[in-house]
Order: C-alpha cells, then structure tokens, then sequence
C-alpha cells in the first residue's frame, strides 16, 4: 500500500469518525458515563483500535412502526427489529391497548393470570402442539425442553449442530475446534463450566455423516436439539435432512426439539415444522409471541410435557397425576403483561392468517435480491440470503479484497455508514423485515447501501470496481 493510500484512509477514517461522533455524541457520552457500573457486552461488538471512538450503542428514545429515534433526534429505519420479536414493526397499537387494559387491572403474579389458558390454546391451535407451558426467555425455554427429554428418555447426552445458538445457558454453550488433527467439543468462553461437553455431541448441520453419528450414540442421547434455519446461515435450509434427521430419531426413540426463536410464527403461521414438514416432539418459542416483551414457550407432545405438572386428571373422578415430574418454576413465568400481550398478538396473527407471513417472505426476498444487485454492482465480496423474512451473510467471498487488511475494516465500516445514513442493522450484518416496513423504506435502505459502499470505494477501504460494470450498470 502505498503512502499516498494511507493519508487518503486516515483522513477519510477522521471525517467519518468526526461526522458520525457529532451526529450522535449522545449516545456516546451516555456509554462513556456509564460504563464504569454498566457491564455490556453489545459494546465491545467488532472492536477494534482504529474505529474504537465509533464503537457505541445507538440509545433509543422512541419507536414506532418500522422507525427508532436515538436521543440525539435521528430518525433511524429499524431492520434490527428487537432481533427478530416485532414482526409487525414497533408499538402495534393492539399490543398497547392490551398492556394499558392489564396495567388497569393490576400486575398479580400469585394467582394464575387470567387469559393464559387461552394463550396456550391459540399456541396448540396454531403449531399443532398438544401442550404448552411458559417461561421468561428463550434461553430458559432451550433448557426446559432438554430437560424434559432427559426426564423422558432416561438417557443424558444431547445432540446439537455447529453454528446453531440456542441461548447462553452452560448447557448448550460448546463448539468444535480441532486439536492434534482431532476434532474435540470445548466450552466456547471462559466461566462455561468444562464437565458440560460431556454430554453434548455437536455435529454438521445438514452432513448426512451426522445422522450416522446420532445412530451410533443412540442409547446415549435423549434429544437432538435443531434450530431449523440458522439464524447465522440462512441459506442453509436442509429440509431433506431435517426429514431423515425426523425419521430417524423417531425410529430410536431420541427427542427432536426445535428451536423456533427466531422462526417461530415468522417464516410460517405454523413456523418450522409447518414451512419444512416436519413435525417435532418438542419446539420452544419466543420473541414474536410476546409481541415485543419477553416471553419464552415450551409446546410440545403430552409425552414430554406431562412431565411439567403430571399429566391430565378430572375432577368428580379418581383420576390423578400419574406421570412423575421433572422440576420447573419461575417467579414471572406467565406474567400478566406478557400473557396480555401473547394473547392479543396471537389472535392479531389467527385472524390474518397464513398471508401475511407469505407476503413479507416475498417482499423480503424481493429486497434481498436487490442488495445483491447493488453488491455485484460495486463488486463488493458479499451477498445476502434470505429465509422467510429474515435475512444474513450467505458469503463474504475468497478474493484478495477480503483479506486486504483495509478491506475488512471497509466492511466493518459499512455498517456504521449505515448508521450515519439512518438504517439500524444487525452487529454481524443482515436483519428482520416487519410488516410496517413501507416500500419506501425498503428503497431509502438500497440507497444507503450503495452510497455507503461509493464513498468507502472512494476512502480507498474497497476495491474501486471496474468501469465496465460502472458503465454497464448505468
């Protein structure tokens, strides 16, 4: 690299440093005062020296629809979506109305809230479930369904698949990582307790190699636990595999558990098992159910979820319950607010019925498909893949240009252009569309894209592309 290349990024680096850091110094300095007692780990995301002065959080003041504004005033189109939970865009005036008429009422967390019977109705109706029962979030509900396939199975260990997340309990915190040639499973940090690998075998997503695996360790294991489409590849879509993967722990006895967090209600009314046809023993929800609050579910077969209170009995009979529990509890499981806004959500997404997931899966892969464009057009290593209506990295090519030391700070950069030009994404790259998300902000988003990629072209952070595709795309 030359000297003259060098003094053009510096400089370019300490016009967008200045530029981003005055137009939201808010934020910044709410980071700064607080982060003495604020311990934050979405601070630290993509830190690095050279762009560590724009390494903040955007504070939210307000949101509504498919807008958030900072406290700095700053209109921003929201793709992040409260990472997945608003599927219909910030503060539907339904949910509200619901949370107002419950904060009427009271928040009474001893006796049973009022409408949670006919909250776990709507989800049995809608996902095909027999049972459901309730938690706080969707690491709690990953964690619940474990157990109740151990308690069911009588069998310890757990399969689950590389690249998968399923919430930050000790439990599922493992990855693969080649030591001596040989492939060991390992906590993936620090403080995750070392014993836990023990009893999880982590395999390749889709490598029919891994159903060979699940057959060997067959009187091992009491669940494979899937997140159908992984939230960090959403170009992976086995469905032939997840049908084999079905098959066969049906055949062994093994629960198939899907983690439907980012999934569930989203890429179909029925979620995963609807999209993909596969129907699996136990699925655990979250995000979109509490309509922006935090919920998390756990439906599944009455087989696994009798274990929960002990299975049905009538009264005016001899009936009892006859199947032995597992624990479970909660202080703020079904929470009034929640189940509140649970309930209206759940009702909203019956009565509108499987078109509305249709619909913004078709606009969302319209949309991709012309960042993809734009990408092509500028000769930039990446492209998106979209499922239902989320959508992520599919690639960050092999080139030359993604090695580049600059290049990869381009491309952390993109993300803070992004920002600068009023569209709030994801740490990693990608987002969530929602159904309050107009045509114009769709195209306000292609155009930030394309300006943001021009002016690191021209800061010298990408490759400039070549004038025949210029010319071709004009």
């Amino acid at each position: 690299m030359s000297d003259a290349t060098r003094i053009r990024q510096r400089q370019y680096l300490e016009t967008l440093i200045q530029r981003y850091t005055q137009r939201t110094s808010g934020s910044k300095q709410v980071a700064q005062t607080y982060r003495s007692v604020l311990a934050d780990p979405r601070t630290t995301e993509g830190f690095n020296p050279l762009t560590k002065e724009l390494c903040y959080l955007i504070v939210g003041k307000r949101s509504s629809g498919s807008k958030v504004w900072d406290i700095d005033g700053n209109e921003y189109i929201d793709v992040i979506m409260g990472f997945g939970a608003n599927l219909l865009g910030h503060n539907p005036a339904f949910i509200k109305d619901a949370l107002t008429e419950q904060l009427e009422y009271g928040i009474h967390l001893g006796p049973q809230a009022e409408q949670v019977g006919e909250v776990a109705a709507l989800i049995s109706e809608l996902t095909g479930m027999q049972r459901v029962t309730f938690s706080n979030t969707g690491t709690e509900a990953v964690f619940t369904a474990i157990r109740l396939a151990r308690a069911a199975t009588g069998r310890e260990k757990i399969a689950v698949f590389s690249g998968s997340y399923h919430g930050h309990s000790d439990g599922t915190l493992v990855r693969n990582q080649i030591v001596d040639g040989h492939s060991r499973t390992v906590p993936p940090a620090i403080g995750v307790a070392s014993n836990v690998v023990e009893n999880v075998i982590v395999l390749d997503y889709g490598n029919p190699q891994s159903l060979e695996v699940i057959q060997a360790h067959r009187n091992e294991i009491a669940a494979v636990l899937v997140e159908p489409i992984q939230s960090s590849r959403p170009n992976l879509q086995p469905k032939e595999f997840l049908l084999q993967l079905r098959a066969l722990t049906q055949e062994l006895g093994i629960a198939l558990i899907f983690d439907e967090m980012v999934t569930g209600f989203r890429l179909h009314l029925g979620g995963a098992q609807a999209w993909f046809g596969v129907e699996a023993d136990i699925a655990t929800y979250g995000k979109i159910v509490g309509g922006g609050l935090p919920i998390g579910v756990i439906a599944g077969k009455a087989h696994y979820l009798d274990q929960i209170d002990g299975g049905l009995w009538q009264y005016g009979d001899d009936s009892s319950p006859r199947v032995q529990k597992t624990f479970f509890a909660g202080t703020h499981c079904k929470h009034p607010l929640a189940i509140a806004a649970a309930r209206a959500m759940l009702t909203h997404l019956k009565q509108a019925g499987p078109s509305l997931q249709q619909e913004l899966n078709q606009r969302t892969a319209q949309f991709v498909e012309q960042l993809n464009t734009c990408f092509a057009t500028h000769e930039v290593p990446i492209r998106m893949a979209q499922a239902g209506s989320f959508f992520g990295l599919a690639s960050a090519g092999n080139s030359t240009a993604t090695t580049h030391e600059a290049a990869a700070i381009g491309m952390s950069l993109l993300r803070y252009h992004l920002f600068d030009r009023g569209v709030l994404l994801k740490g990693e790259g990608g987002g969530f569309l929602s159904t309050a998300h107009t045509d114009a902000d769709l195209d306000r988003i292609i155009t930030a894209a394309r300006d943001s990629i021009e002016e690191l072209q021209e800061g010298d952070f990408l490759p400039r592309p070549s004038k025949q595709l210029v010319q071709q795309a004009s």
